[in-house]
């Protein structure tokens, strides 16, 4: 058995970046299990309340969950750090965070964002994770793969940061199913087409990823690290 974790920054990415992957994996019999570390709704007010959110909060948890038993996962983690404002923390509190994350559950493969998307959360997350996930010895993390999210990833204008090119490709046409029913518990997280995080568009790019490799529908990633 292989031990997954995902590390998203909120909830609703882990399903947008890898869900096809996630439940290819559960459905493999591999052992997956998510973190996400932002709350993910507090930042649409103009100042931080968790109390005037808080049945939103909780409904984005519901979903959370929903979508990860959707996808068989074995475990959901959500963190309660402020949502768009990671760049407000010490970078090394949150690598400490991920790293404490990553000792109890000692996976063999991590997803998680690329480093240049537009969201300052994802780029916070991806560089707390690569941190995390040095390659000292002991270390059992073998894989390190780096996710494309709707509505952040081809947002960012060219030059800015690197750009997604994805050299990693799962087969999802069995899942993807799957992965659209998940974010289907995401409601309240999705948009309507033509808008990039709407479901439509989330299958219209699985089914380009596939095309890109000759299958129904993939998810495309870029391969950070790999030690056999």
């Amino acid at each position: 058995m292989v031990k997954i974790l995902v590390i998203a920054a909120h909830p609703d990415d882990e399903v947008l970046g890898c869900g096809g992957a996630i439940a290819r994996h559960t459905k493999s019999g591999d052992e997956v299990h998510i973190y996400t570390l932002a709350e993910g709704i507090t930042s649409r007010r103009a100042k931080r309340n968790r109390e005037t959110c808080s049945q939103s909060l909780k409904d984005l948890a519901n979903a959370a969950n929903k979508a990860g038993s959707i996808l068989g996962v074995k475990s959901i983690t959500m963190d309660n750090l402020p949502d768009n404002r990671l760049d407000s923390l010490d970078r090394l509190d949150l690598i400490k965070k991920i790293e404490k994350f990553i000792q109890n559950i000692k996976p063999n493969i991590i997803y998680t964002h690329h480093s240049g998307d537009l969201n300052i959360d994802h780029r916070r997350v991806h560089e707390a994770v690569v941190t995390a996930c040095r390659p000292v010895p002991k270390n059992l993390v073998n894989t390190l793969l780096f996710f494309e999210v709707p509505s952040s990833t081809e947002w960012q204008i060219p030059g800015a940061f690197s750009s997604f090119v994805p050299n990693w490709f799962v087969d999802i046409s069995n899942t993807l199913e799957n992965k659209l029913k998940a974010l289907q518990a995401y409601e309240s997280e999705m948009r309507p087409w033509p808008h990039s995080r709407s479901i439509k568009a989330v299958e219209h790019l699985a089914r380009w990823r596939g095309a890109s490799i000759g299958v129904e529908a993939a998810e495309g990633f870029i391969l950070g690290r790999k030690i056999i």
